[in-house]
């Protein structure tokens, strides 16, 4: 099979089998990989009634047909499972070098089942694959564990594992992989510490396969030309990383602030890349294959060392949605979430809750153990995500995510969250297209389904009115579906700035000779989403949770750039809903399912 390996690991946790099986090429071609054939795979096998901390649940490590080759950013993996956050599907993708090297190893996905009855790892290096007992690793933080598994193999190989807060079960628990490369989102790393697996280690001399090398070459260069010509790709997130967003976001107004109470932050120059470029930055921090290099690597003054620097979403979520403009305080807390294994678009939203809850009176001094949980108390960010990723005192239920602790005290409605996973860095009340896609995404609150930041905030690949409803929902199914295909390629969403769907359909064919065009590589984003819709409706889900937190359908932006702007979420939704060819409740139709081949 060109592009994949065409092996699946199958380990069970319970018995101890390790099995490997031949990959369909059929379904391959179908759902192309990654985000695609994982949640085809999981939802034939598992379905979707599952309790995500259920011996029978499964987790799936998959790669896309072009992590491990020569394509710009083909390093990205995901991990799908049912997500104990939301109970949706869960899908979260990460970067880094670990998804090349489980490719280079002769794999494109693990299905992991069981459960183990004491703490143990999985070794990979080649046609080698062992469970062994992890024991001495559980307890101990990311670079602890990873710093540990090097050792071991002489530190060639790339190690992915969970931290404290998955082996506590935390809703909010990330996978990480690289020291600060993470698949953060939807709780993903809980549902690996409830199998009793700390890590995965990966060691692979193998190699892709092509269907012309020459081609993907070819098709590559255009690529990576278009890349560097982007002003986004080529200049902004190269210098300043994705925290380039950070004054551009701001000074349109849609800059959460305070629990989203406000949408604009007037230090925010505090926090931005600029500051962090100019002040803070040791090195860049590029995955593998990437040519627009946009991680950080940064200077952490209170600990007196160098460690992965915050991206764009939590320099917001520690900074300004908790009232705070002291980017070394971000620096650290973005650490303690790598170290415990920690989503920090979660961490931090949450502890922003718990401060508009501890402002109303809500909590208590007595629950907070001396560190008011204040806006702008940058101690209280440091101090929480510790306590948090132990589950220690209060931090026990911050670790459950904002909705349940919103719930747990009588007022939900403050949880800025889509179906119970919070929201990102982007207020929606001036942003009507983005604001769709938080309202629809298939994982709840997520900005990376269908990043209408792209064409509302950024004018790639044209500039829309943000304001404006015409044909955003069209724009929103597109933009959804074009994110499915990527993420099942096993690319980075940040190529889309530059290139489209023709550009992911030539380096489909290069690689794997599937005959995909600009339109049918669309069509099967398309079917992803509604594999992944029908899911989340077995799972219980209903179409009245498309919805966004009322203060932001009621409540007018106060001031800033986007004052007086809510979101007309109900204006935009049965739009969507017939362009998705859903019926008016949000049901896939039949016919849509038969078209899709579902």
């Amino acid at each position: 099979m060109f592009g994949y390996r065409g092996t699946i690991l199958r380990v069970n946790l319970t018995t101890g089998e390790i099995k490997k099986e031949e990959l369909d090429k059929n379904l391959a071609e179908k759902f192309i990989g990654g985000r695609g054939l994982a949640t085809k795979l999981y939802y034939d096998e598992v379905g979707a009634k599952v309790d995500p901390f259920d011996e029978k649940n499964k987790i799936i490590i998959a790669t896309g047909p072009l992590t491990g080759t020569i394509a710009p950013t083909g390093g990205r993996y995901m991990v799908v499972t049912k997500s104990p956050l939301t109970g949706t599907i869960a899908c979260s993708n990460s970067g880094g070098f670990f998804g090349a090297e489980l490719k280079n190893a002769g794999y494109d996905m693990i299905i992991i089942e069981g459960r183990a009855q004491t703490p143990v790892y999985l070794w990979i290096e080649d046609d080698v694959v062992e469970i062994r007992d992890a024991s001495h690793l559980w307890g101990k933080v990311v670079s602890e564990t990873t710093d540990e598994l090097k050792k071991v193999s002489k530190e060639k190989a790339r190690v992915l594992c969970i931290g404290p807060a998955g082996e506590k079960l935390s809703k909010i628990a990330a996978v990480i992989n690289d020291y600060d490369r993470a698949a953060g989102r939807s709780g993903v790393g809980a549902v690996m510490g409830s199998k009793n697996l700390k890590a995965i280690v990966a060691k692979g001399t193998g190699k892709v396969e092509l269907k012309s090398e020459d081609e993907l070459k070819q098709t590559v260069q255009d690529c990576i030309k278009k890349l560097r010509d982007n002003g986004v790709t080529g200049q902004g997130l190269p210098t300043y990383g994705t925290a380039v967003l950070v004054n551009i976001i701001n000074e349109n107004g849609v800059f959460p602030t305070n629990n989203f109470k406000e949408a604009y932050f007037e230090k925010t120059d505090n926090i931005s890349g600029e500051t962090m470029t100019d002040k803070y930055l040791v090195r860049k921090n590029p995955c593998y294959r990437c040519p627009i290099a946009c991680g950080r690597w940064v200077k952490i003054e209170a600990l007196n060392m160098e460690a992965g620097g915050p991206e764009y979403e939590t320099l917001w979520a520690f900074g300004a949605d908790c009232g705070i403009d002291d980017i070394q305080a971000i620096f650290l807390a973005n650490h303690l979430c790598n170290e415990y294994g920690l989503d920090t678009i979660s961490t931090g939203a949450t502890i922003a809750a718990a401060m508009e809850l501890y402002e109303k009176g809500l909590i208590k001094d007595d629950e907070v153990e001396g560190t008011p949980l204040k806006f702008g108390n940058k101690d209280a960010i440091i101090e929480w995500t510790k306590k948090m990723g132990l589950r220690q005192g209060f931090g026990d239920k911050l670790a459950e995510g904002s909705y349940r602790l919103c719930e747990m005290y009588g007022v939900p409605e403050l949880s800025m969250s889509v179906k119970k996973q919070e929201l990102p860095a982007y207020d929606p009340r001036a942003i009507q297209g983005h604001g769709l896609e938080y309202a629809t995404s298939n994982r709840g609150g997520c900005h990376v389904r269908g990043y209408m930041i792209s064409p509302e905030i950024l004018g790639l690949p044209e500039k829309l009115d943000r304001h404006s409803l015409q044909n955003k929902a069209e724009w929103v199914k597109v933009f959804q579906d074009l994110t499915a295909v990527i993420d099942s390629l096993g690319l980075c969403l940040f190529t889309s700035f530059a290139l489209g769907a023709e550009d992911y359909a030539k380096l489909l064919d290069a690689a794997c000779g599937f005959n995909y065009d600009k339109d049918s590589i669309l069509e099967a984003g398309d079917r992803i989403y509604n594999l992944e819709r029908m899911f989340n409706l077995d799972a219980g889900i209903d179409p009245s949770e498309d919805t966004l937190p009322k203060r932001l359908l009621t409540e007018p932006i106060p001031d800033g750039p986007s004052k007086g702007h809510v979101h007309r979420l109900q204006e935009l939704l049965p739009k969507y809903y017939e362009v998705r060819g859903w019926d008016e409740k949000g049901i896939p139709t039949k016919e849509k399912l038969q078209k899709l081949g579902l």
